[in-house]
């Protein structure tokens, strides 16, 4: 079905981008063979509306146009469909292929390289890699969670999901109907932004957590999506960026260099530990279980009490 729908899609392109005078339904009709398969009008009427929708949500902009008789045509002028000449500077060259490169490792690796392919056939300047010539070091966003792929689909064509989500500190999944907004990557990870139906609020999910296939729901989005300043926000609060308040931990001497970056300030303890004050926003528990032994929660109590919850969670696996 996805397959005869961009058939479709690409005829109704093709004819709207090749004509010199507007089309009217009825000549569209004749001219595209899905459409002469439609089982009444009122059934070409709401196929070809989509169509339409889907075009213009792609990006063709397709004018509508009323003769002197009142009849309405269609058409898809060349020149409002056109891209401006691409042109690259070495700069902008070189931060492109650092771009690509940063996609090696994971699942847009195809579509980052051939999209690299096809700037450079355009003319875009060969730069040399710095990255590849000079340094040990390159960058690299690991993608290995399997709900990664069709998440990001289901934010790029707006379509609601379902998934088996299993929290930190829970025995078992459940499943969450989400809207999903964007995938944002943070300190190693993946989570979705999105709007959880069952809650009625927005939640972010991190992909890890994810058990079993995602499945696309049919039906439109419920809840406005907001923009991506706000949904990124929304990702950095709730894994930890945005600290309200400090915690104390003591920390084993020469491990937890990322939790010592962060510290307010670091006191000496002696026999190994340190005493470290640290900004405290949601998700910390998570990001100090993954610290394992070398960290011990000392205050606030609830913190030290949702770390512990989670390692009894681990425990029971």
């Amino acid at each position: 079905m996805a397959i005869a729908k961009a058939e479709r899609l690409m005829n109704l392109a093709l004819c709207l981008l090749g004509t010199r005078r507007p089309l009217s339904k009825r000549e569209l009709r004749g001219s595209i063979e899905a459409y002469l398969e439609a089982g009444s009008d009122d059934a070409f009427n709401r196929m070809f509306e989509r169509d339409k929708d889907d075009l213009r949500e792609l990006g063709l902009v397709i004018e509508t146009v009323e003769n002197l008789d009142g009849d309405t045509g269609y058409l898809a002028r060349r020149d409002s469909n056109r891209l401006p000449p691409i042109t690259l500077d070495a700069e902008e060259a070189a931060a492109l292929g650092l771009a690509a490169k940063v996609w090696q490792q994971a699942r847009l690796a195809g579509a980052a390289s051939g999209a690299l392919q096809k700037l450079r056939a355009a003319g875009m300047p060969e730069a040399e890699d710095a990255y590849e010539v000079h340094s040990a070091l390159e960058p690299r966003i690991p993608v290995h969670e399997a709900a990664f792929e069709p998440l990001m689909l289901a934010c790029r064509d707006r379509r609601p999901v379902t998934f088996d989500y299993r929290k930190a500190n829970a025995a078992r999944p459940e499943q969450r109907q989400v809207e999903p907004w964007t995938l944002e990557c943070w300190r190693g990870h993946w989570y979705l932004a999105g709007w959880d139906r069952d809650r009625g609020a927005e939640r972010v999910f991190r992909l890890s957590r994810i058990t079993g296939r995602v499945r696309s729901r049919a039906g439109a989005f419920t809840a406005e999506v907001p923009d991506v300043v706000t949904v990124r926000e929304t990702v950095e609060s709730w894994a930890g960026e945005t600290a309200t308040r400090t915690a104390l931990i003591r920390l084993r001497t020469g491990a937890g260099y990322p939790l010592r970056s962060r510290a307010l300030s670091v006191r000496e303890l002696g026999n190994g530990w340190d005493e470290l004050e640290i900004p405290y926003g949601h998700g910390l528990d998570a990001w100090l279980v993954e610290f394992g032994p070398d960290v011990v929660v000392r205050e606030p109590a609830d913190l030290r009490a949702d770390v512990v919850d989670r390692l009894r969670a681990v425990a029971k696996d």
